[in-house]
């Protein structure tokens, strides 16, 4: 039997290994963890390059891209009961508390960050937000971003297990409290897609495709040797491209670019 092939990335370390403890424990997954986005990206493009890349990315909701303070940390040296339930009862404890050690790195993305570098570079991959807390905002801008699913942490293993599961047929899975208000942020999100075809039309041609070569996860001397332009010119290109859709990075331009319908370059 295939197993599924999980990721899970949360700021609490306890939290991702004890979770991916307990889902490997099932015989049809095989979870791994990562503390950060830097971490997890680093295993996305190792598993990938060893031809077993993984299928389902788990993310803590309060990964923000805003940078994070410094998070104290704090030892636990009292035994616990081995097994599934041990593990996840663990997870939650330190997720509850906080008593656990973040990776530090205030450059790096968060979880909206890591969801478009999977989407870039790993599009087979599907993405389900962990949540601490019921948030129908955040919610809806994971959907609308290409997540698959949103569950609370402190959800039961069957639950965890059953959106994994759904998540690698492409089901859709979001706790029923959520369901009406997520619908109403995602419409009041579709209408604000205009604006974002805006953007995009406010472009010239050759930033167009420059953009939908950024789109396809092409770096620089990839769009130069693409579109026979050198590599500075292309450079001025993205600045332009920044510049009239008014973000400050690539991924932020990639987010718009989806968000107005703007396809990627084929091959």
């Amino acid at each position: 039997m295939d197993r599924i092939r999980a990721l899970i990335v949360d700021r609490h370390r306890v939290f991702a290994e004890s979770l991916a403890t307990a889902l490997s424990a099932e015989p049809d997954v095989r979870a791994v963890a990562a503390g950060s986005p830097r971490g997890a990206a680093q295993l996305l493009a190792r598993a990938k390059a060893a031809g077993e890349p993984f299928q389902v990315l788990l993310a803590d909701a309060d990964l923000l891209p805003e940078p994070a303070g410094p998070v104290e940390t704090v030892a636990t040296t009292a035994a616990a009961p081995s097994g599934p339930t041990a593990a996840i009862a663990v997870a939650r404890a330190a997720a509850a508390v906080g008593a656990v050690g973040a990776d530090q790195n205030d450059a790096e993305p968060g979880t909206a960050g890591l969801a478009e570098v999977a989407r870039v570079h790993h599009p087979g991959l599907r993405l389900v937000v962990l949540a601490s807390a019921d948030d129908a905002e955040t919610a809806a801008r994971m959907l609308a971003g290409g997540a698959l699913g949103w569950v609370a942490k402190d959800s039961s293993l069957a639950r965890l297990l059953h959106v994994v599961r759904g998540a690698l047929r492409d089901e859709t899975h979001l706790p029923p409290a959520l369901l009406t208000e997520v619908l109403r942020e995602l419409t009041r999100d579709r209408r604000s897609r205009t604006e974002y075809q805006r953007l995009a039309e406010s472009l010239t041609p050759r930033e167009l495709e420059v953009l939908r070569c950024m789109l396809a996860g092409l770096g620089r001397k990839a769009v130069a040797e693409r579109l026979y332009l050198s590599p500075h010119t292309v450079r001025t290109h993205m600045q332009n491209v920044l510049g009239k859709l008014g973000v400050h990075s690539t991924l932020a331009a990639v987010a718009v670019a989806r968000r107005a319908g703007v396809p990627p370059v084929e091959g």
